[in-house]
């Protein structure tokens, strides 16, 4: 498996391991945890300046929904491109890409950062979407795979530099969902936890990406020739 996920990345130098996987998409976790809580901030100051706080809890509410659902995205994309560099059967890397996305994109932006939030002490709501927002789930999630698609039957080149782009916006987006999804939920004061608060949502968002992106859809493409 590791020359395959040597393969996933012409333009690195990382020993092609889990490990090195992880290593390799730990800096886009943290500069996007680190945007995420910058940008988290502005909403609750511009919440402040309104004195209303009721602001901030219905404004990080439609936020998360908006960043989950763009996860989704580029969870789906991410997935299809990778595993249909080692595999032609398109049916299954449907099936890959569309599975992955629901689980990871569900424990990235909710059950990790609920974890997150009670290991902090702090009481939260427990929500998931997925039933409730089949409506506004599904067309993310066709876009997604159809974007895969498109960049999949493309160049080398092309790929190289989409693949980038999607392991980029995979993981800002989840940063920023995870983040909204706390607040929306019950950890309105985040603040005083802003030091471990940014080291669970790291491993919350580059655990679950990595596999997304990278390890399941190669893992799954390469069974097929067990």
């Amino acid at each position: 498996m590791e020359q395959h996920l040597k393969e996933v990345h012409d333009h690195d130098h990382h020993d092609g391991s889990l490990i090195g996987e992880l290593m390799c998409h730990l800096p886009y976790a943290i500069f996007s945890v680190a945007l995420g809580i910058i940008v988290l901030s502005l909403v609750e100051f511009f919440g402040l300046l309104r004195g209303d706080s009721s602001v901030v809890t219905r404004g990080t509410h439609i936020l998360f929904h908006s960043f989950h659902f763009v996860h989704l995205v580029f969870a789906a994309s991410g997935a299809l491109i990778t595993f249909s560099r080692f595999s032609n059967n398109l049916f299954r890397g449907f099936f890959v890409a569309l599975c992955s996305a629901l689980f990871f994109c569900t424990l990235s932006d909710i059950i990790m950062p609920y974890l997150a939030g009670r290991l902090l002490g702090v009481s939260m709501r427990f929500h998931i979407c997925l039933g409730s927002e089949l409506r506004n789930v599904v067309p993310f999630l066709g876009i997604g795979l159809l974007n895969g698609l498109i960049i999949s039957k493309s160049g080398a080149r092309a790929r190289s530099s989409y693949t980038v782009i999607t392991h980029v916006g995979h993981i800002f987006a989840s940063s920023l969902a995870a983040l909204f999804y706390m607040v929306s939920e019950g950890f309105t004061n985040w603040y005083p936890y802003m030091g471990p608060l940014f080291i669970l949502l790291i491993i919350a968002v580059v655990i679950p990406c990595t596999l997304a992106d990278i390890i399941i859809p190669v893992v799954v493409a390469q069974s097929e020739k067990v």
